[in-house]
């Protein structure tokens, strides 16, 4: 079927809009990553009011999240983007990984509406919980409000118990907040757009700036200095106090999705918008295989082209131009096509039959 001047502009649209929101993702991944570098910075910048560094020197883990802001759909609540980073059972680092924090008791001062959150881990039980995926604060892992400054020599000295301790930054003042009841979850989307591989499983790229992030985590919890760190991208998958270049990127993969996964993903988001303006026909005659809902695996290739030979049908008949010019179909549609080029290119072999012989 030749594609009609309908057909190719939906695509590209489409295709466009995929690019686009991976692009942009890429940005915001890098701006969290950066902004985590600013704010680790300025809070150890003050030490009579900030994280005291014997609370940093053993930790576990350390989980950054800039700028956590009140929701407004949920009175009272509030969520946030950030990064975790964490040891390895031979103390060195990861590079860092994404997580979100959402709760109902973030924030420490009336109208305050941002909020700077750092949590410190203190155990591998409380790491243990966090490397499952989701864990509620307080009903997972003990956790309390941090000692800042001075409050910590005592503190320290008579011995702390609890598992996580959490600070916050609001107008500029530091404090130890509570947070029980929050949850932090890993954010496999933002991990995948963030860290790229070259061929699907392979090793990943830490970007400059994730490195940097390791860097200041090293030097303010003791583990290192930037002198001992490499900065070669490809052979330091993992930040390492020392450096090692046999070592896997196990976090940055084990909670990172593949493009092909993402597509999946937002064409599940979309569809069902695109379905919402639809009589049951329609949406039987545009409906995608079930997999693509599941968050499981993928359909095959063979069952995605026969769906886009549903939604080529509606590009190339003028009776329908109302529907094909729709931008939540356009996207779908778009979605579908990259998904389907995509998930084709993951298999790297061919099943031939032997060849002649001469």
């Amino acid at each position: 079927m030749k594609p009609t001047p309908s057909l190719t502009k939906a695509l590209c649209i489409g295709i466009l809009m995929v690019h686009c929101s991976l692009a942009s993702g890429q940005y915001k991944e890098e701006q969290t990553v950066n902004e985590s570098i600013g704010v680790l910075n300025e809070i150890m910048s003050i030490p009579a009011q900030g994280i005291p560094r014997s609370m940093l020197r053993d930790a576990q883990a350390v989980a950054i999240f800039p700028g956590v802001v009140k929701a407004s759909f949920v009175v009272g609540a509030r969520h946030g983007n950030g990064v975790v980073m964490i040891r390895d059972d031979k103390g060195g680092w990861h590079a860092p990984v994404f997580a979100s924090l959402t709760g109902g008791n973030i924030g420490w001062q009336v109208g305050v509406q941002s909020t700077d959150v750092v949590l410190v881990f203190k155990t591998r039980k409380s790491v243990n919980g966090l490397l499952s995926g989701r864990m509620t604060l307080g009903a997972d892992a003990g956790i309390a409000a941090g000692p800042i400054g001075r409050q910590a020599t005592a503190a320290t000295d008579s011995g702390l118990g609890s598992q996580i301790y959490s600070y916050s930054r609001s107008r500029g003042l530091f404090a130890g907040v509570s947070f029980d009841g929050s949850v932090v979850r890993m954010d496999s989307i933002r991990n995948a757009t963030y860290y790229k591989s070259s061929t699907p499983g392979g090793p990943v790229t830490i970007p400059l700036s994730a490195q940097r992030l390791g860097r200041e985590v090293m030097q303010y919890t003791g583990t290192a200095t930037a002198a001992t760190f490499s900065d070669n991208l490809n052979q330091v998958p993992t930040l390492k106090a020392s450096t090692s270049n046999q070592s896997k990127p196990i976090l940055a993969q084990q909670y990172s999705e593949q493009e092909v996964d993402q597509l999946r993903d937002q064409l599940a988001k979309i569809a069902p918008e695109m379905y919402g303006v639809l009589d049951p026909k329609w949406q039987r005659y545009l409906g995608l295989p079930a997999q693509v809902f599941k968050a499981n695996g993928h359909p095959s290739v063979e069952s995605l082209i026969k769906c886009r030979t549903n939604f080529e049908y509606v590009c190339n008949d003028p009776k329908l131009v109302k529907l094909a010019r729709y931008p939540e179909f356009q996207s779908t549609y778009g979605l579908l096509c990259h998904y389907i080029h995509e998930l084709s290119n993951v298999k790297t072999t061919f099943d031939l039959p032997a060849p002649p012989v001469n």
